[in-house]
């Protein structure tokens, strides 16, 4: 990608704002194009829990038909985050009466097998809940042996569906695994040199079940550039289909895609590790699509802004910086849609902005939206 194609993309002063380029001011001196309404609108609200005994990393948060809020979050016992996401990570289930909390533990959904050679041995990590028909699709992570192939080769793509929030969950097909490396020579991912599917989303596009996921792609010069492509269904239990061709044409490095739907347009919002995208150290993009299989740099904008420019109160001398890289960024983008839009935004950190010992996940409401 080059950064003349970036630029291009700015938003025009005099165009009507939209819910993509909802201004093109420059709110962050280093941001190359617009910033979405969502971006703008974000208000801070706090820690989601705080569990001395739980390092919470990324949640996501669904409406359950009992009006309360329902949150999958990905969690472990211990403070550092490595080898402890891909070790001994577990999915819980926590519920508030409302958005910004409190939030109480429930259930602990999803652990790893523990058999030895299964796909989910170990860590289920990277949870999203979606309601998808008359069900629940909870689509995670995990990896078949944490010390070897060095991940994200181990990681492999599953499902757990249920009728009710509550569960029993079922896993998908034989095991759980939807998405697996595909074996053909002749696939566009086959030499990729970095074999793994991790950063899964799903969604409803049309009358087919779409789930997001990352690929990596290690280049001849030693770089690494992930490509999000996606698999498809007719039925929430599988078989997944994976596509022949990626959803963009991508050259840089982003990551944690979350789906969202919105005035019948379909978005990703991902992490721009190498600010590639937006210009902005630690800052998010929102990915706009009309047909929710193909994406392009032309329809882009911030999709969120650094953490130090969300949480005014930021104060570098009491955070917690946890783990390198030192730098206070959201990760793990979740979105909360209520009455059909966004609402909240639910997010993890690898700093603590209180100075807490352990990393937290945030919230941000989103004040209404005009576009």
């Amino acid at each position: 990608m080059v950064l003349g194609t970036l630029v291009a993309c700015q938003c025009n002063k005099e165009a009507k704002s939209s819910f993509l380029n909802y201004t093109s001011e420059k709110l962050d001196s280093t941001a190359i194009i617009g910033y979405s309404e969502m971006a703008v609108k974000m208000k801070w609200t706090g820690a989601m829990v705080s569990d001395p005994d739980y390092t919470i990393w990324g949640a996501s948060p669904i409406e359950g038909p009992d009006g309360k809020i329902h949150v999958f979050a990905a969690r472990w016992k211990e403070i550092k985050i490595r080898p402890a996401w891909y070790k001994t990570c577990e999915i819980a289930h926590y519920v508030a009466d409302h958005p910004e909390g409190e939030y109480k533990y429930l259930e602990t959904v999803a652990t790893g097998s523990g058999i030895e050679g299964a796909w989910d041995r170990y860590a289920p990590h990277n949870p999203e809940i979606k309601k998808i028909g008359d069900y629940y699709a909870l689509i995670y992570i995990a990896n078949t042996d944490y010390n070897k192939p060095p991940f994200p080769a181990n990681q492999r793509i599953g499902l757990l569906y249920s009728k009710s929030l509550n569960g029993p969950w079922v896993k998908a097909g034989k095991d759980g695994l939807i998405i697996d490396v595909p074996s053909e020579p002749n696939h566009w991912t086959y030499d990729f040199r970095m074999k793994g599917s991790d950063n899964p989303s799903i969604t409803i596009v049309g009358d087919k079940i779409i789930a997001y996921y990352k690929v990596t792609k290690l280049l001849e010069d030693g770089s690494i550039v992930s490509v999000y492509t996606y698999a498809s269904s007719d039925k929430i239990e599988g078989p997944y289909t994976i596509s022949e061709k990626p959803l963009m044409e991508n050259n840089c490095y982003i990551e944690d895609a979350t789906s969202f739907s919105y005035k019948n347009k379909h978005y990703l919002l991902t992490c721009d590790n190498n600010h590639d995208v937006s210009g902005l150290v630690t800052g998010g993009v929102l990915w706009e699509s009309t047909d929710g299989v193909s994406f392009s740099h032309d329809k882009v904008s911030i999709g969120w802004r650094p953490v130090k420019q969300h949480y005014k109160e930021y104060d570098s001398e009491i955070a917690n910086y946890i783990h390198p890289p030192y730098e206070s960024k959201f990760e793990r983008p979740k979105v909360l849609m209520q009455n059909n839009q966004p609402s909240y935004f639910f997010a993890p950190s690898k700093t603590n902005v209180y100075g807490d010992e352990r990393m937290g996940c945030y919230i941000l409401k989103i004040d209404q939206l005009e576009n």
